[in-house]
């Protein structure tokens, strides 16, 4: 009786509605850096099975031109 006439009851209160409040946030949270993560392993696997990336290196091959008539060719 004596909590409750000096108000310890209304920050326990308080204190339970802040505890709820912070748990719904970190399993909000949690869902999300679930969902990330979940991307993240698609993404990964995407780019490792996709095709090459137009920006690479690419390989040239020179050679002399070709002759078109056998008078050429000799």
């Amino acid at each position: 009786m004596q909590k409750y006439e000096t108000g310890a009851f209304d920050d326990d209160a308080a204190a339970a509605d802040t505890i709820q409040t912070y748990e719904a946030r970190i399993a909000a949270l949690e869902r999300l850096v679930g969902r990330q993560a979940l991307e993240l392993a698609f993404l990964k696997g995407a780019l490792r099975n996709g095709p090459p990336p137009r920006s690479g290196p690419m390989s040239v091959i020179a050679s002399p031109a070709a002759s078109l008539s056998p008078r050429d060719a000799g």
